[in-house]
């Protein structure tokens, strides 16, 4: 049986499985490709541990980093939908419970307002 998402330990492992697969991603993964994973990686664990535990970790501006992104490579549609599906799949493959479910949705709702600020 899984457990749910609990504290960092989890939301680390979740990030490090996810963008396994971001970066194996014939769709995405060429976005990720110049990433400084050592500095990446620690940012999106405080993001997520913000996002779902609301310890106040996380302190930048995704939505400034991803109209940066996308005036060096443009995103569209079939890219965000390409992430959340990723994303999402990673949830459901390690974790199941309120915070798993929680992540879910913030992703979903994440998603859609880059988009519409974004494209």
């Amino acid at each position: 049986m899984k457990t749910d998402i609990l504290g960092r330990n989890e939301l680390e492992v979740l990030v490090n499985h996810f963008y396994d697969k971001v970066k194996a991603d014939p769709e995405i993964g060429y976005l990720f490709a110049h990433v400084n994973w050592e500095r990446h990686l620690p940012v999106m664990y405080n993001f997520w541990e913000n996002t779902l535990f609301f310890n106040g970790g996380y302190t930048g501006n995704p939505l400034k980093s991803h109209q940066a992104l996308h005036k060096k490579s443009p995103l569209s549609h079939a890219h965000f939908q390409r992430w959340q599906e990723l994303f999402i799949a990673t949830v459901e493959e390690l974790y199941e419970g309120e915070k798993a479910e929680l992540a879910k949705q913030r992703a979903l709702s994440i998603s859609t307002v880059m988009q519409i600020k974004i494209l």
